[in-house]
């Protein structure tokens, strides 16, 4: 089995020797991400325990294991792309919906996978088309596309149009256009329904709006959506799953459409949404009994 390690900085030490403990003990092949590795370098000797550094431009594995909380686990989302590799998140985060492996589990959690005993959810992605190619090497979202107003600017105007018919015009700090998965992540701060990561849906919810008419819209995810953006400002900020570009207002058009290619996330055996929802949100728990 082949298994690629992503992750970030701070890490704790002794959990992440644990899981190449683990893995090198069942005769995993491990190849690591670099700059994951260079950050190990110093304090783990992890020379005899991987097979090597991924390689994006030859990338074949079984699995991917990112290790961090769930903005990690975008990052290995679109570090891997298209190649249909699936991804467990281990958390050593704060909240991680995406990430839900806690530390507690995860001995149990990497028993049952190197046993083949999980489940894979397919969770759908957003595709964004801009008529300008500038934006091109970032164009899929598994949470959310975010448009947004520049720091110093005054609100934005977002003219929306749903398979070419006019819906409306959001005057309003941005807007955020999720998927499902997305529902816990954005699109939850600022007022939009929670969803089963399985229902086939977009969700339309405004930021910060002038008119208190804006409510969240949900709509299904066979839906073209075009967006246009006037302001006084002369440019916009495109957000995919928090990676930001600078775009200009003039000229610029967004398609958003659902992507051809889903994410394949790797789930235990009887772990649902529902279980991860009630834990990560303490729902059923009263907060002033220790």
């Amino acid at each position: 089995m082949k298994i690629g390690i992503f992750g970030k900085k701070y890490q704790k030490e002794e959990q992440i020797k644990k899981i190449f403990d683990i893995l090198s003990r069942n005769k995993v092949e491990i190849f690591i991400q670099k700059e994951f590795y260079e950050y190990l370098k110093p304090s783990l000797d992890l020379k005899d325990s991987i097979a090597g550094i991924i390689d994006y431009n030859n990338l074949s594995l079984d699995m991917a294991f990112s290790i961090g909380g769930d903005g990690t686990f975008l990052r290995t989302v679109s570090a891997i792309r298209e190649k249909n590799i699936p991804i467990l998140g281990i958390n050593t985060g704060r909240l991680g919906f995406l990430a839900d492996v806690s530390e507690n589990d995860m001995e149990q959690t990497l028993s049952e996978i190197l046993n083949g005993n999980y489940t894979i959810e397919e969770r759908s992605q957003l595709k964004l088309r801009v008529n300008d190619s500038s934006c091109e090497a970032a164009d899929f979202a598994l949470n959310e596309i975010a448009i947004l107003k520049q720091d110093s600017s005054s609100m934005i105007t977002i003219d929306v149009n749903i398979n070419g018919e006019r819906l409306t015009s959001y005057e309003a700090d941005g807007l955020l256009v999720s998927t499902p998965t997305g529902s816990t992540a954005y699109s939850l701060s600022v007022g939009g329904p929670i969803m089963a990561p399985n229902t086939s849906n977009f969700i339309i919810t405004a930021i910060a709006p002038h008119s208190l008419s804006a409510r969240p819209l949900v709509i299904e995810d066979d839906n073209i959506l075009t967006l246009t953006i006037r302001s006084r400002s002369s440019c916009f900020l495109i957000s995919l799953d928090g990676r930001s570009k600078a775009m200009p207002i003039n000229g610029t058009t967004l398609q958003i459409t659902k992507a051809k290619t889903s994410v394949r996330v790797v789930k235990r055996i009887g772990q649902t949404f529902y279980s991860t929802l009630k834990n990560k949100l303490k729902w059923g728990t009263d907060p002033r009994v220790d």
